[in-house]
């Protein structure tokens, strides 16, 4: 009878980790993030989007035409939406104020690297300059989501840290 008392809950839990092991090997396994491991893949990911950031943080009155088409390319999403209504917004001032704004890539690292999604933080300078006046400098971090679409990474989000 003694032994009977402990025989129940040992099968009992033994009953519980088999299927808990069971459920564990029918579940598709997460893909791994590679943003540590894979070297290669990080450096594709990390240098695209920091082009990407460069060319589409970047204008002047004689590229803002092209600024907004390499947008609609390089971005999707709800960063393509949010970049749309800013860019709109700022493209008459560009030409009436004569202004330049140019966006360098300081530093930038992938959080996360997993499947056809990557996580990244950015840092930018970007200097502004109005025709005839001192140009100024401002410095910027960026969270920036990138998704793999027909082997490019496109920006899909991005936020202001």
């Amino acid at each position: 009878m003694r032994g009977l008392r402990w025989a129940v809950p040992a099968m009992a839990w033994l009953a519980a980790l088999g299927l808990g092991g069971a459920a564990a090997l029918t579940r598709p396994a997460a893909a791994p993030d590679r943003a540590v491991i894979d070297p290669a893949a990080t450096a594709g990911v990390d240098a695209q989007v920091d082009a990407a950031l460069t060319r589409i943080l970047s204008y002047s009155p004689q590229s803002a035409t092209a600024t907004a088409l390499a947008a609609r390319r390089l971005l999707s999403g709800a960063a393509s939406t949010q970049y749309q209504a800013l860019f709109a917004g700022i493209q008459g001032q560009i030409g009436s104020q004569r202004l330049t704004v140019t966006t360098r890539v300081v530093h930038s690292g992938v959080v996360s690297l997993t499947g056809d999604q990557a996580q990244l933080l950015v840092f930018v300078d970007q200097t502004a300059q109005r025709q005839g006046a001192q140009p100024s400098t401002v410095a910027g971090q960026l969270s920036v989501t990138a998704r793999l679409v027909d082997g490019h990474w496109r920006i899909s989000d991005m936020t202001q840290r």
